[in-house]
């Protein structure tokens, strides 16, 4: 019986991802010949666990915090788009060579327009965070045509530095950089359209807000890429306060989707895999009730 092609997740630590249920589903559905599993890399065992994966032939993997950034001069090749954002999350071994991409903002951008119902061009928006994701889905906002995006994060020279790489890189200036808890997060917040929450404030049992919900008007689209609850005080606040809500699983789907066409050139079967997803998190909130 031949071998199945392996797909992994690489991070550290990494915790209970999703990841693994929503790619074997889908593998499960097509019946194709790959299994997907996490390997915790550490840091300082990055550059020795891809010279492993490349002797082991892995199809491809995904790569979440720390790597996302450290992992790019480790890599054969880099499209530019990710080149331009600076990270990777979605690595395929092509032709013996690590081709690395990215998929985050793809999948939040679909998650907004086809869940959401909402599209960017010409709208002001905020995201709230300076990391990899956040990267990621200013980026494409601003590629999708939003008139102005607001990086707001506790350290204001990792936001001003983001602004700086992403208007750099995409030739747009409109990224601004403001600290998150500052009166004039608070204007931008309600004069924008769309709020990103892409920390982890609110994640697993965390009862805090990213922003104060007085900050939150009803005209807003609320969106919290943080999928474990589903429901995050974050978006339960937003919802009080009557405006539209967006939680984190379809990106974590539809950046996933993009992955596994990549690495199998098969389309995900999406519906069967959010319903798997949605019911291994309902309980898991039935076991913490």
């Amino acid at each position: 019986m031949p071998s199945l092609g392996r797909l992994l997740i690489i991070g550290y630590p990494l915790g209970h991802t999703l990841s693994p249920l929503m790619h074997n589903t889908a593998i499960g559905e097509l019946g194709l010949p790959y299994h997907y599993e996490a390997e915790a890399v550490p840091p300082d065992g990055l550059a020795e666990a891809l010279e492993r994966f490349r002797v082991d032939e892995v199809v491809g993997f995904s790569v979440t915090i720390p790597h996302k950034e450290t992992i790019l001069p480790l890599l054969d090749v880099v499209d530019k788009e990710t080149e331009r954002l600076g990270a990777a999350n979605t690595v395929v071994l092509a032709d013996g060579r690590f081709v690395g991409t990215n998929t985050d903002g793809v999948g939040f951008l679909r998650s907004l327009t086809e869940d959401g119902s909402w599209d960017p061009e010409g709208r002001a928006a905020v995201v709230l965070g300076a990391g990899g994701a956040a990267r990621a889905v200013a980026a494409h906002l601003a590629l999708a045509g939003a008139s102005s995006v607001v990086i707001a994060n506790r350290t204001l020279s990792r936001a001003e530095r983001l602004a700086d790489d992403l208007a750099r890189a995409l030739g747009r200036q409109c990224f601004l950089p403001l600290p998150l808890e500052a009166p004039a997060t608070a204007d931008a917040i309600r004069q924008a359209e769309c709020l990103i929450n892409t920390t982890s404030v609110g994640m697993a049992g965390d009862p805090r807000l990213p922003v104060p919900a007085a900050w939150i008007e009803p005209h807003l689209m609320v969106c919290d890429i943080v999928y474990r609850p589903l429901e995050t005080p974050l978006l339960e606040a937003a919802r009080a306060r009557g405006a539209s809500t967006l939680d984190g699983l379809g990106m974590l789907i539809y950046q996933g989707a993009e992955a596994f066409r990549r690495w199998t050139g098969h389309e995900m079967p999406v519906g069967i895999v959010r319903m798997r997803l949605e019911e291994a998190l309902a309980r898991e909130e039935a076991e913490h009730s």
